[in-house]
């Protein structure tokens, strides 16, 4: 007989105090592999989103907040960008795509960020090798009054192609727009904030009430961003501004809606522009620090990397929260650890006649504390294999939940490289857990024993 066998038996004659120590064991185990998980999931989401363009373009102030905005859809936009600016940029010689993105508005129903912006969006690369999917096959934005919803908006407020929704003003409860865009498409998942956002045609957005700017604001607001005069600006805009005048009886400072047709460039704002720079690799990273520098230097306007804001984010903030949970698991598992110490050690009292008999039939010294090792050993690994089981199938369970909820895909066969240094730490500890109670086993008196019995 083996010493694996008779320190299984040793473990089934103590079968409740050595369930008990291993469940212990299995629970910190299984909350750090879900930890873990859970973590590579919102790691990869923040940096796959936006990582395929290589300059996220604002007014200055945050970029993180520019970022969290564009990309993350989880902050207010800093301020608005004239419509000049953008032409002339996705004029500039290094840049491959300019995308406008105007955000703001939501839906009336569901309460699910709007982001005005062209047909072109939907043909980019998201992140590296990954295209959008629009699972209806009128390819979304065509017309002006088109949309294209995410998966999760899709599936919470029961939308496909041809529903018709309005959305709600700049965060304004008691402001719904008159006009309806009609769903022309749903996005297949990303697993990225898309799958919660709503896309509309740029012109519509644009001819919606209160989404034109007042001439005479738009007149300030180009003029202080370009450095120039009003009347240079005006000299640019000015059959714009006389087709304006003479269709509208307000002054331009009392501008009402525009009824004429596509909205006047003078009148249109940008939220932000995603740019993707021309060239190879090294060619497009250079293009980018140079487009970062002029814009730092000669506009009202700034350029984020989208990768470098969130690695920042993620390492100062989302990391420090990884690290805590982690040692709190950690300590979890140094307690389970810890009872497994006095569990053994608590039955050595009780097993000295067991060992003193085991003795007197011929067994060494070393082979009782090799013994008391191998109980030790076998239950940090059945309470370990147990806890990766546990943890895989609490990410199971709760992948769906957690979809539903946040829009978050998590893939339930996940797996991490993390988890293979589980069981080595495992053995490590139980190994310095029954040296103690083992050397009181390799101690024991056969005479001693077998007459306190």
């Amino acid at each position: 007989m083996n010493l694996i066998t008779i320190a299984l038996k040793s473990l089934k004659q103590r079968w409740v105090p050595s369930f008990l120590t291993a469940l212990s064991v299995a629970l910190g185990v299984a909350l750090m592999v879900a930890v873990l998980i859970l973590n590579n999931v919102i790691t990869e989401m923040f940096q796959e989103s936006g990582s395929g363009y290589d300059l996220v373009v604002g007014p200055k102030g945050s970029d993180l907040q520019l970022v969290l905005s564009t990309i993350y859809r989880m902050d207010r936009p800093i301020e608005n960008l004239p419509w000049r600016f953008y032409e002339e940029l996705k004029d500039y010689k290094t840049v491959e795509h300019a995308i406008p993105m105007n955000l703001g508005d939501t839906t009336e129903v569901g309460d699910f960020p709007i982001v005005g912006t062209t047909p072109q969006f939907l043909l980019l690369e998201y992140a590296p090798g990954k295209k959008f999917r629009i699972g209806n096959e009128e390819h979304g934005l065509r017309g002006t009054w088109d949309a294209v919803v995410g998966s999760q908006v899709a599936q919470r407020n029961g939308w496909s192609a041809g529903t018709k929704f309005k959305m709600i003003h700049a965060g304004q409860d008691d402001h719904v727009h008159d006009e309806e865009f009609t769903v022309r498409g749903v996005l297949a998942p990303t697993g990225t904030p898309n799958d919660r956002t709503v896309f509309v045609h740029i012109d519509g957005f644009f001819q919606m009430s209160d989404h034109s700017k007042p001439v005479r604001e738009a007149i300030e607001r180009e003029a202080k961003f370009f450095g120039e005069t009003e009347d240079e600006v005006i000299q640019k805009h000015k059959s714009e501004i006389e087709e304006i005048l003479k269709h509208e009886n307000e002054s331009p400072e009392e501008h009402a809606h525009h009824d004429h047709g596509p909205l006047p460039d003078i009148q249109k704002e940008v939220t932000s522009i995603l740019l993707v720079m021309k060239g190879n690799e090294l060619q497009r990273a250079n293009a980018t620090m140079s487009m970062q520098t002029m814009l730092k230097d000669g506009f009202q306007a700034q350029g984020a990397n989208t990768v470098q804001v969130m690695a920042r984010l993620m390492r100062n903030l989302v990391g420090n929260i990884r690290l805590a949970l982690l040692y709190l698991t950690a300590l979890i598992i140094i307690v389970s650890g810890i009872g497994i110490f006095v569990s053994i050690y608590n039955s050595m009292s009780d097993r000295r006649r067991e060992i003193a008999v085991m003795r007197a039939l011929g067994a060494r010294r070393q082979t009782v504390f090799s013994l008391i090792l191998v109980e030790s050993l076998l239950l940090c690994l059945i309470g370990g294999i147990g806890g990766l089981i546990l943890g895989h199938a609490i990410v199971f369970v709760a992948a769906p939940i957690i979809e539903a909820r946040s829009g978050l895909l998590i893939d339930p066969r996940a797996f991490t490289t993390t988890e293979f240094i589980v069981i080595p730490i495992l053995i490590v500890m139980a190994t310095l857990i029954g040296i103690l109670p083992g050397l009181t086993a390799y101690r024991t008196d056969v005479a001693e024993g077998l007459q306190n019995s």
